[in-house]
């Protein structure tokens, strides 16, 4: 049975997110099966008690870390889409707009996010993160479209593939950066090709 508790006074609360973000980006950076809680603690300038005060290991702050990640990468993106009146006449900029969010938000974390990749192939429980925080932002995007008149067949569908388009798009100008590639136009290539999709 665990002995951890989560947090309801305000300086509480701050030093249990404050072991979140110093954990995950300690094991980000020196790999998750490299970093053990005593490291951790050190890190977050807190006693090694304390952080079994709020988690049971390591495990358990690194999945905290991974939900933020996930959000901090999406919620720019959907940020963006929540606050345009979306039509087909700015739809071409919207999505530059929108894709530019996302590789700038990829760039930020790209170290978190080599280990992630890594991790989502190593652990179900991170996978599971990727997998549901995918789908809910396809039903988020789908919901914000709808609310805009744009009701297509298939639609969540559609917007399955083009989050995967994106995302491929962004990996490939973060962390591949072929030198032959154009990726201004691989950018309007894929614009276009989402326009197509939604029309």
């Amino acid at each position: 049975m665990s002995n951890t508790r989560m947090p309801t006074q305000k300086r509480s609360i701050e030093k249990r997110n404050k072991i979140v973000e110093k954990g995950f980006e300690l094991m980000c950076e020196q790999g998750y099966f490299s970093t053990n809680t005593t490291e951790i603690a050190k890190y977050a300038n807190v006693s090694t008690g304390i952080i079994y005060q709020y988690f049971n290991d390591k495990k358990e702050i690194f999945i905290e870390g991974v939900k933020n990640y996930s959000n901090n990468i999406m919620f720019p993106m959907l940020g963006i889409l929540e606050t345009t009146k979306i039509d087909f006449k700015n739809l071409n900029s919207l999505l530059e707009n929108m894709i530019d969010s996302f590789i700038k938000s990829h760039t930020i974390s790209k170290k978190a996010h080599e280990e992630l990749m890594a991790m989502s192939h190593l652990d179900n429980d991170v996978a599971k993160i990727f997998k549901d925080s995918e789908l809910e932002s396809t039903d988020k995007i789908v919901s914000i479209l709808n609310n805009n008149g744009i009701v297509e067949d298939n639609l969540e569908e559609k917007i399955h593939i083009i989050i995967g388009m994106v995302d491929n798009l962004c990996h490939d100008i973060v962390y591949h950066n072929h030198e032959n590639i154009d990726y201004n136009a691989m950018k309007n290539i894929v614009i276009n090709e989402i326009i197509h999709l939604l029309k």
